[in-house]
């Protein structure tokens, strides 16, 4: 099974970046699909970003498409969600997770504990 933790959220000013990387041990990620989903209080976790396994595609939630781009390095084991212009709305828990190539949280099946980011206005 892969273990996967998340690092890099924190508290930032509307319009700063930040950059969260997400690591993963146990077993080598370089024939999984991840996913960045968040999860607001009170809200369902959606999906935010998804890398194929190699890296060639990725696919964006429209309310952060051009504002944030994954990327991974399969020799590190590691996915990486660069996040800019920060808007107070894209505060929430970010998970990484492994699986299938999907939209669907339901599609994947193995997750971080999250990393918490908070945008202040």
């Amino acid at each position: 099974q892969a273990q996967l933790v998340e690092s890099g959220g924190g508290l930032v000013q509307a319009g700063d970046s930040l950059r969260l990387s997400c690591v993963a041990s146990r077993r080598a990620i370089s024939s999984l699909n991840m996913g960045w989903f968040r999860q607001a209080p009170g809200k369902e976790r959606e999906f935010v970003a998804a890398i194929s396994w190699s890296g060639s595609v990725t696919d964006y939630a429209a309310s952060v498409k051009g504002r944030f781009t994954v990327s991974r390095d399969n020799a590190k084991n590691t996915v990486y969600l660069q996040m800019n212009s920060l808007k107070p709305e894209d505060t929430a828990v970010y998970f990484c997770a492994a699986g299938s190539w999907s939209r669907l949280k339901e599609r994947y099946g193995y997750w971080g504990q999250g990393t918490q980011v908070t945008v202040s206005s």
